[in-house]
């Protein structure tokens, strides 16, 4: 059935263009985009779309899914599902499951059965239906937790993986090097998360006067910047496109800005938290703040909004990491660090830093979009600035439909995940999707 968006927001960060328009999607296709469309068959269903945002579906570059291991905190379906509800088209699970995803064999299995829920399930997001985003997968380097041993990478390429990570601290450089040497031509992404974790020690608050004030023991900035330092190192000496994970200093942020002037293949991600919050939150003692790695100083707040406004950091992660309420509820430094935010991030950081004019909308939806996906070695269909019927290509319509203006409240209810550790719980957010097309 064919629909017409009419005098919708199209932004498109692969064209540059944020223009108003109406859009013609049928079959699962694009079928033109101009100034007005009339000329359109009796059966298409119209909607005035005024107020709307459109633009290239969401990409999540990583986050963690309860299940296989922890089905408690989340399944793969609820996971999906909280992924479309956010506006999500692709997502990429971490391989820290119960097992590790470390196998062919369960790669294959959670790409198998997350291809026949993209097939059988849907949610009602408004009155038309959404389809449940693209699920994929992170093998692991290491064969377990333990992180002594390498995988066989050949063997979780071929099986489709996305790219390699343990979504962990390394212990051993000596290691990273070795992996960087063997997979180099793979050609699939490496995605490291720098963090000294003798350095961290048993931190759970950035250092500086917040730590101080609210007695959490701290961490040092350096504990990410010396491990960031060390990987750019061996990144020059073997010349192995690495990803950067979870940047959260505005030094780590100068460190991969030079490395990029030198010509070095890395790209960087922070997640939307750290872009949101700085220590200063952590005052209400929230365990669903306490994060790994910790939230900034507002200095390296600004460092990280002005990092992605530049593309010195590539993407926005959204590093989803459900618990259930029993493992949330304990003395800030005891609980588990992580927060849910597949459903939050978009109008969170809409409301935040797109209506406050800190980041154009252009700006915010590449970060969330198209640039992890170019991390990831993939492209989202871009929007052509104007297509005809006449001249319309094949263009598939991976698309997010997002209403800056909605609003509702962060209720247990009204959430698809099945875990509610987030510090927004029981508040009101300005902004919710609509739709997705995938």
């Amino acid at each position: 059935m064919a629909e017409l968006l009419q005098q919708v927001r199209v932004i498109d960060p692969g064209f540059g263009t944020d223009q108003i328009a109406d859009v013609l999607i049928a079959d699962g296709e694009i079928r033109a985009i101009a100034p007005h469309i009339s000329d359109i068959s009796p059966d298409t269903k119209i909607r005035d779309c005024r107020g709307l945002v459109l633009g290239p579906g969401l990409v999540d570059l990583y986050s963690h899914s309860g299940e296989p291991g922890y089905e408690e905190r989340e399944t793969l379906l609820s996971f999906l599902q909280a992924a479309a509800a956010g506006g999500f088209t692709r997502v990429s699970i971490l391989p820290d499951t119960s097992p590790f995803i470390d196998n062919p064999a369960l790669v294959a299995q959670l790409q198998n059965k997350g291809g026949e829920m993209g097939e059988k399930e849907k949610i009602n997001l408004s009155p038309p239906t959404s389809p449940l985003p693209l699920l994929q997968v992170w093998g692991a380097i290491t064969l377990d937790v333990a992180g002594k041993q390498m995988t066989e990478f050949a063997e979780l390429a071929n099986a489709g993986v996305v790219g390699f990570s343990d979504g962990l601290p390394w212990e051993n450089l000596a290691l990273v090097r070795r992996v960087l040497e063997y997979l180099q031509p793979l050609g699939k992404p490496v995605a490291f998360w720098p963090s000294d974790r003798q350095l961290t020690a048993n931190g759970v608050i950035r250092e500086g006067p917040e730590a101080i004030r609210l007695g959490l023991p701290p961490i040092p900035a350096s504990a990410e910047t010396a491990a960031i330092a060390s990987l750019l190192e061996l990144v020059t000496a073997t010349s192995t496109p690495v990803h950067i994970m979870r940047v959260s200093t505005s030094r780590s942020v100068e460190l991969i800005a030079s490395a990029k002037a030198a010509g070095l293949p890395i790209t960087a991600s922070t997640t939307w938290m750290h872009l949101l919050l700085d220590t200063k939150a952590i005052k209400s003692y929230h365990t669903s703040l306490h994060l790994d790695p910790p939230l900034g100083n507002p200095s390296d707040v600004a460092g990280l909004r002005a990092g992605v406004r530049a593309g010195i950091v590539d993407a926005i992660a959204i590093d989803h990491a459900p618990y259930t309420y029993e493992e949330k509820v304990q003395a800030f430094a005891e609980a588990p660090p992580g927060a849910i935010g597949l459903e939050l991030a978009l109008p969170l950081l809409w409301q935040y830093l797109v209506e406050t004019g800190e980041f154009t909308a252009l700006e915010l939806w590449g970060a969330l979009s198209t640039r992890p996906a170019e991390c990831l070695g993939q492209k989202v269909s871009a929007i052509a600035t104007e297509i005809t019927a006449s001249n319309a290509p094949d263009q598939p319509a991976e698309l997010t439909l997002f209403d800056p203006q909605q609003i509702w409240k962060v209720e247990r209810k009204n959430l698809y995940t099945l875990s509610s550790n987030t510090p927004w719980l029981g508040q009101q957010l300005k902004g919710r999707v609509v739709q997705t097309w995938c």
